[in-house]
């Protein structure tokens, strides 16, 4: 079984940086493939929304609204994937869920959320 726990939220000025963190415990029962650690996030009453990802080999993707302005990264050893967000906006107040993606050769892929972490930012 997989478990993430995400950390490192809070309450930030606009302008202000926050770095969230997402610890990996346990791999998922499948020969692996290929893995992304997605970050998202959910305002109050919106959908959840895609905001960051980092592959296995290191390729990092992010919407737009984070392009600039936050930064993914992964410490394959500590098993642990980052958020660096930098200029944070009040928009950007919502709570901050970590996703794991196992890609395996003999089965469906394998989604793992964490509890989340929730982001406040005031002007």
């Amino acid at each position: 079984q997989v478990r993430l726990v995400e950390s490192g939220g809070g309450s930030a000025q606009a302008g202000e940086s926050l770095r969230l963190s997402c610890v990996r415990d346990g791999s998922p029962d499948c020969s692996l493939v290929s893995y992304t650690m997605n970050w998202y996030r959910q305002a109050p009453g919106k959908e959840r929304k895609f905001v960051s990802s980092v592959g296995i080999s290191g390729t990092t993707a992010y919407a737009d609204f984070a392009k600039g302005r936050f930064t993914i990264s992964e410490d394959k050893a500590a098993n642990t994937v980052s958020l660096q967000m930098n200029s944070l906006q009040v928009e950007d107040t919502a709570m901050y869920y970590c996703q794991a993606v196992f890609f395996c050769s003999s089965r469906a892929p394998a989604r793992y959320w964490g509890q989340g972490t929730q982001v406040t930012v005031s002007s």
